[in-house]
């Protein structure tokens, strides 16, 4: 397991994963290490190596691949120090692998239970590992937060981060400074209340626990850090909303500011999103859509920003958030920035939470502007759909989702992998809370027929003008992080599979790189003996898996891939089958009734997993065409392992017997049009089942 890993490692520190706070406050004085997932505590996704630039990008190659063992969503950026890589995959595995030769050193898989993976609304993804002192710590799924022997990989402790009874999931990276390692979780959509936790790095002893939303009043306070500010938050809530959670997950950004010795917490949105639902309509619902600034070392709160007030869209407040100094005035200024989803690019002022400056980055209905004086959104008649249906934008997924941006200091400017669409919101008078069992919206959320299909966009963003420089399209909605280096360049994919280099100042492109899978990730970039590498992890799912790709052929789901390149690079990647399986539809025929009652089932129990690429596509599976086959794939979990979770405590067999009807009037149609012919696009057909049901 071992194989010499310390021949990886550079002189400068002979131990592996020797990573402490001296390293972190100076990440940017050693540019050969990526040390953190955002490259440093300031998570700017840059890098001050400029061995590759402008003018030598077009001789890049591939040096190296490696293959996970894992088909589903990749969203990890690669930690690299002192020659060794250290990435998570799917399923919460995590590897160590030569960073100049791409050979696995140890490989980690925490083993969690496939039925983890109905716990997550956006598939089993995983979107980095902490290192800290010779320990690389990763969240898992079903709730684990681990710390591995950098060295052996070897599990050196474990502990339990929240109650499986409830259907929490950890898809983030954990953060580590002085010598305490945070971490949140996710659900809220599945009735969970919200909260982080830092554990002691050493022990894996609790230190502090911070909640995002207030709890039972009744049961008193909660004996965390948080206790002192729940009567605050408790104050801007109504009703019972405790009893379906309150939601407020803290899923993804979670920034160590060392300047300052805080840490800010992006919350995410409301259970169930409907506040008309949640919390009778009534109240900001502390602090749903907030940046949240709380001591390190007590977790005890300092401030907050809500962006919106009583969010009732899904509009997070989770997406990456960076630190920076922007000369603003003629005087410096130490700057949070964040593009959450609603769609505006916000500036805040670190030490006091005061918003500086917000302005729209993507075209959205939901707000006239944000006030500067109160920092609360003016809110347009467009956004509340209490009293009728309307269609906003963005859509839930948002005008920037979890993607990491990037800030170059030499150009100034932020690079944000943007998403343009459209959602209808209404009420939803059938509504019935279910923990657990499905995605609790409280809202009626469709497509809106007249609009167009949503587009995603890589775009140049001025933090100081709020104004946009360059923009170039790309191919779907959800596409790849980015990373910004000194040789003036922007390095991105997409949702087709290129990987693509483009001029920091202008957005020409310059390079690109053609594969098979889907990119979600962002780089990472490092230097081995004065060699200048990009790597990225290659895989589509995630939050795309529910979403088919309209422009593109659909492809078998491929094992996700390291791809690390560096100039002159000669490596060529091994082929892969890309044909299709026939269409499989059963050899019976089922009633008009029964094939709409398995419709509206398909939509609440299977398309967030089932549409798009990410998860197997139902119509082609060999288990469609056999009654006994299909019950016991989904009625009786036989493939519960692989993360496909048996129904028989939600749905009938007749429930179940109906999807199979479904499926197979949707197989038959395949099969009819496509005759299975590989390359097929999506079709018409294929966008009607995606839309929300």
């Amino acid at each position: 397991m071992l194989l010499s890993l310390q021949a990886c490692s550079s002189p400068k520190s002979a131990a592996p994963g020797a990573v402490d706070q001296a390293r972190l406050l100076n990440a940017s004085s050693e540019p050969d290490n990526w040390l953190a997932g955002g490259g440093g505590f300031d998570e700017q996704h840059y890098s001050a190596l400029d061995q590759i630039n402008a003018q030598n990008v077009a001789r890049l190659g591939l040096a190296w691949s490696f293959e996970v063992d894992t088909n589903r969503g990749q969203e990890a950026t690669p930690l690299v120090i002192d020659g060794v890589m250290y990435t998570s995959t799917a399923w919460s595995k995590v590897y160590a692998i030569d960073a100049r030769t791409g050979k696995q050193l140890w490989q980690f898989d925490p083993q969690v239970p496939g039925d983890a993976a109905y716990s997550t609304c956006c598939d089993v993804v995983n979107r980095g590992v902490a290192v800290w002192r010779g320990k690389v710590f990763v969240g898992t799924i079903d709730g684990r937060l681990i710390a591995i022997d950098a060295r052996t990989g070897d599990q050196l402790w474990s502990v339990q981060t929240f109650d499986r009874s409830h259907p929490y999931a950890i898809t983030g990276a954990p953060r580590v400074f002085k010598d305490k390692v945070i971490i949140g979780n996710g659900g809220a959509e599945f009735g969970v209340r919200g909260y982080v936790t830092a554990y002691d790095t050493e022990t894996g002893k609790q230190i502090w626990r911070f909640y995002t939303v207030p709890g039972d009043p009744s049961k008193g306070p909660d004996g965390a850090a948080s206790d002192s500010v729940m009567p605050m938050a408790t104050r801007t809530w109504a009703g019972k909303w405790y009893t379906m959670g309150g939601g407020g997950t803290a899923w993804d950004s979670i920034v160590y500011d060392p300047e300052f010795d805080q840490v800010y917490i992006g919350v995410g949105n409301g259970a169930p999103w409907n506040r008309q639902v949640r919390s009778d309509g009534k109240g900001d619902n502390l602090f749903l859509s907030s940046i949240v600034a709380v001591d390190a070392d007590t977790g005890k709160y300092k401030w907050h920003y809500q962006q919106i007030p009583g969010e009732s869209w899904d509009f997070t407040a989770t997406q990456p958030m960076m630190l920076a100094t922007l000369s603003i005035g003629g005087k410096p200024r130490r700057v949070l920035m964040q593009a959450p989803k609603n769609g505006f690019f916000y500036v805040l002022d670190r030490k006091t939470g005061k918003l500086l400056s917000a302005k729209a980055f993507v075209p959205q209905t939901w707000a006239d502007h944000i006030d500067l004086a109160t920092g609360r959104p003016v809110m347009s008649e467009n956004a509340y759909y209490q009293n009728g249906a309307k269609v906003m934008s963005p859509a839930s997924v948002g005008g920037h989702n979890w993607q990491p941006m990037s800030y170059s200091p030499r150009t100034g400017l932020v690079y944000i992998p943007t998403v343009r669409w459209s959602m209808r919101y209404d009420q939803d008078p059938a509504f019935k809370f279910r923990p657990g069992a499905e995605l609790n919206q409280g809202a009626a959320i469709s497509l809106d027929p007249a609009a167009p299909w949503g587009t995603g966009a890589l775009i140049a963003w001025d933090p100081l003008r709020q104004r946009e420089v360059w923009r170039v399209p790309q191919p779907e909605m959800i596409n790849g992080g980015t990373i910004a280096t000194a040789g003036d360049l922007v390095f991105a994919g997409d949702a087709h599979g290129t990987f693509s280099a483009f001029g920091a100042r202008d957005g020409k492109r310059l390079w690109s790189f053609k594969q098979p899978s889907g990119i979600l990730a962002a780089p990472a970039s490092y230097s081995i003996d004065g060699v200048q590498y990009i790597a990225v992890l290659v895989g589509k799912g995630g939050g795309a898996m529910g979403l088919p790709d309209v422009n593109r052929p659909r492809i078998p789901r491929l094992n996700g891939r390291m791809l690390v390149f560096k100039l002159g690079g000669k490596a060529v990647l091994p082929r892969v089958d890309l044909d299709l399986p026939p269409a499989n539809p059963p050899g019976q025929t089922f009633s008009l009734a029964t094939v709409a009652l398995g419709g509206r089932l398909y939509g609440d129990k299977c398309a967030r997993c089932h549409e798009g690429v990410a998860a197997p596509d139902l119509r082609r599976s060999n288990a469609l065409s056999d009654a006994e086959t299909w019950k016991a794939v989904v009625y009786d979990g036989v493939l519960t392992d692989t993360g496909m979770i048996g129904f028989s405590k939600l749905m009938s067999q007749a429930q179940v017997e109906a999807i199979r009807a479904y499926v197979g009037d949707l197989a038959l149609e395949l099969q009819k049009e496509a005759k299975t012919a590989p390359g097929k696009g999506a079709t018409a057909k294929d966008m009607a089942r995606a839309k929300p049901q």
